[in-house]
């Protein structure tokens, strides 16, 4: 007769570990809901406090849209205030008279400001100043000698009225030639020769066919300069003030307050000034200060009235 099989029992440790596994599993399952509530209660928190970040079109005021926006991919861009405040007016200076000597340009090129310089043709160190000028990416005036009333000589090359209209147009060249890298011509002197219409007509053609523009210095009131060469369509300007008329210290600065007024005024102003101490020391005292007093320095041909923007 066939013995029969002793049934084995199981190990008595068994149970307690299939409790555990069981409890283990329990506590996954709880602690993934918990988490996932906690997440869920993490992302609406940053849900909300992006909709209460939007800013309330034009007002400036903070508020909620009226439906809210998706969230954006990026964050949004942070407004930096600027460091100064909006320009009152766009004011322009020009240097005269440069081209004798270099010392002057350098002074005014250090200041790293955009003014323009306005250099006289034939002088000993013209070229060595152009260059200089152009190397520093400067704009360049060619200050074209014309005759003045009286006495006061212009220099070599007037321009002198009465002079052959062939006569005139080729001192002109021969000017324009002497200051490489001009993109524009302001008058010299010439109190008598821009109240000549018959003369100014003659030295804008030139001005014309080089593509350049005509700052009229207005050294008088009589001067047709601008209005002949609006009638032309040449881009044109006017000197406002005059800063060193008088050398004197405090003329000097009341010139520089009195150009920063009618800039004021009239929302730009052009002002001439020369290489002389007072004036470069007035400058590099005053110049640095004019984007905080609100006033934005730009070079003369940034002023010009342009035949696009004139009346039909």
């Amino acid at each position: 007769m066939a013995r029969r099989r002793k049934r084995r029992s199981l190990p008595r440790w068994l149970p307690l570990v299939a409790a555990g596994l069981a409890l283990f599993a329990l506590g996954l399952l709880l602690g993934r809901g918990r988490l996932a509530e906690r997440f869920e209660s993490w992302r609406g928190e940053r849900e909300r406090a992006a909709d209460e970040a939007v800013v309330a079109p034009e007002s400036g005021a903070p508020g909620r849209p009226a439906s809210p926006p998706a969230r954006p991919a990026e964050p949004r861009a942070r407004v930096v205030p600027a460091s100064s405040p909006a320009p009152i007016a766009r004011v322009a200076m020009v240097i005269d008279d440069l081209g004798p000597d270099l010392r002057p340009v350098e002074r005014l090129l250090a200041l790293g400001l955009p003014l323009s310089y306005a250099v006289l043709p034939h002088q000993p160190r013209t070229a060595a100043v152009a260059a200089r000028l152009a190397a520093a990416g400067a704009e360049i005036l060619c200050h074209l000698p014309m005759e003045a009333e009286g006495d006061a000589d212009p220099g070599i090359g007037a321009l002198i009225a009465g002079m052959p209209a062939a006569e005139l147009e080729r001192l002109a060249i021969a000017a324009i030639d002497g200051v490489p890298g001009a993109v524009g011509v302001n008058n010299h002197m010439g109190s008598r020769l821009t109240a000549d219409r018959l003369a100014m007509s003659t030295v804008l053609d030139v001005v014309a066919r080089r593509r350049l523009f005509f700052l009229d210095s207005r050294t008088t009131a009589d001067s047709v300069g601008a209005e002949l060469a609006r009638e032309m369509g040449v881009p044109q300007a006017s000197r406002d003030v005059f800063l060193d008329p008088d050398p004197d210290p405090e003329a000097v600065r009341e010139q520089f307050e009195r150009w920063l007024e009618v800039a004021s005024e009239r929302g730009a102003a052009i002002a001439i000034g020369h290489p002389h101490a007072v004036t470069l020391e007035l400058l590099e005292r005053e110049l640095p200060a004019l984007r905080e007093r609100g006033f934005e320095l730009v070079p003369v041909s940034y002023l010009l009235e342009r035949p696009e923007t004139l009346p039909e």
